[in-house]
């Protein structure tokens, strides 16, 4: 992809930031041991790399685990609720499944707006022949919303949808690039499956890859994404972010990452989400089944490739914030830390808040000062209420 000296500049830094940082918590990792650590690797049960359900998946016929943890009972703010698609900008279909194309998707996407789908009463999946992206003067709101009937694959062969407001080929509207209110996306009622971002670039995001403006994610389902296997800091099987504006936090309301054994999402560190700089805020939600494939760490450890960090989650930055809240982490491997979580604050001005959820049952990994399935420096502030941690 094409980029700016500006960009390259910023995410380097950040890059070498983390790796700096990272090697005194590494060490006391390493010193640690494997703790158990599951052995997973790229091929694991179910297909390469991607935990992958076949064309003949209950996903690709609307089946599936459920979006969000149906135990959340958290408040929804309203900045991140489902936005009102009423008066749609582009409908993609005439009531036909036939007329609900990749081509079709690609275009609408192109386009922004607000975008809906009209396929007909029953559930479809459409398969992507190509990356769907968003270009960054078509907003500022964008929505594409699946009515909870749309599916969207990369037939594990490409990534699903791409926005990044510093790729000169998506178009640059402002002269920072890095931090700017637009396009401000939000994905709701849609399911991702089998995207695959693998040997596309180093930078992970195997369904969404998103950089700049701001994301959110609203009863949402992520099965069986992909991206590639090993490396340090690489990850996000399910999403992959960057710099969100003002440093706000993406949102993620009542959706679902896995879910159920043969649902899960993989890549070397954050089988569900991963990001560099972002604060999130996990509302409702689920991930189970993920997998952080890689091996050796973050910095890499001699004669590994690195990775294997954070089955669910992996955050690596500056100052940032993670909060749950009514969302449930279960079930999740790593090869390496943070077998839920895994959230690195390089300035150790980042916290975590865990509220009303519950992190149970999750495989493998080490270096767990405060909590166990959380990696963080021993400092990294976590506030716990109404939790279960174990």
């Amino acid at each position: 992809m094409r980029r700016s000296l500006e960009m390259i500049v910023v995410l380097s830094a950040a890059v070498l930031g983390a790796c700096a940082d990272d090697e005194g918590g590494g060490e006391a990792a390493t010193g640690a041991g494997g703790g158990g650590a599951a052995s997973v690797s790229a091929s694991g049960s179910g297909g390469a790399g991607t935990g992958g359900a076949g064309a003949g998946s209950p996903a690709h016929e609307g089946g599936g685990p459920a979006a969000g943890n149906p135990d959340g009972a958290c408040a929804v703010p309203a900045e991140a609720q489902a936005v009102d698609t009423s008066s749609p900008t582009t409908v993609i279909g005439d009531g036909t499944p036939e007329s609900c194309t990749s081509a079709a998707v690609v275009e609408a996407v192109a386009g922004g707006g607000i975008i809906t789908f009209d396929c007909g009463p029953d559930p479809i999946t459409i398969t992507l022949e190509e990356t769907a992206k968003i270009f960054n003067d078509t907003g500022p709101e964008i929505v594409i919303d699946g009515g909870g009937l749309v599916t969207l694959s990369g037939g594990g062969e490409r990534r699903i949808l791409y926005m990044n407001t510093c790729d000169e080929a998506q178009v640059w509207t402002t002269p920072n690039c890095d931090n700017q209110d637009h396009p401000r996306l939000t994905i709701q009622n849609l399911t991702f499956i089998e995207g695959d971002s693998t040997d596309e670039d180093d930078e992970g995001g195997g369904a969404v890859f998103a950089q700049g403006g701001r994301l959110k994610v609203v009863n949402s389902r992520f099965f069986n994404n992909a991206c590639d296997p090993t490396g340090p800091d690489v990850g996000g099987a399910g999403i992959r972010a960057f710099m969100q504006y003002n440093g706000l936090p993406l949102y993620v309301v009542n959706s679902t990452f896995g879910g159920a054994e043969g649902y899960g999402n993989a890549c070397a560190n954050g089988g569900g989400i991963s990001s560099i700089g972002v604060s999130w805020t996990v509302i409702n939600s689920l991930f189970s089944h993920n997998r952080a494939i890689g091996n050796g760490g973050n910095p890499a450890e001699s004669g590994t490739p690195g990775g294997g960090s954070g089955g669910a989650i992996y955050n690596d930055g500056k100052t940032m914030t993670l909060t749950l809240c009514g969302t449930r982490i279960e079930r999740n491997e790593v090869n390496a830390y943070g077998s839920a979580i895994f959230f690195v604050s390089n300035d150790h001005s980042g916290n975590i808040v865990i509220d009303r959820s519950v992190i149970t049952n999750n495989v493998g990994g080490s270096w767990y000062p405060t909590y166990p399935q959380i990696s963080n420096h021993d400092d990294t502030p976590i506030t716990v209420t109404d939790s279960t941690i174990e």
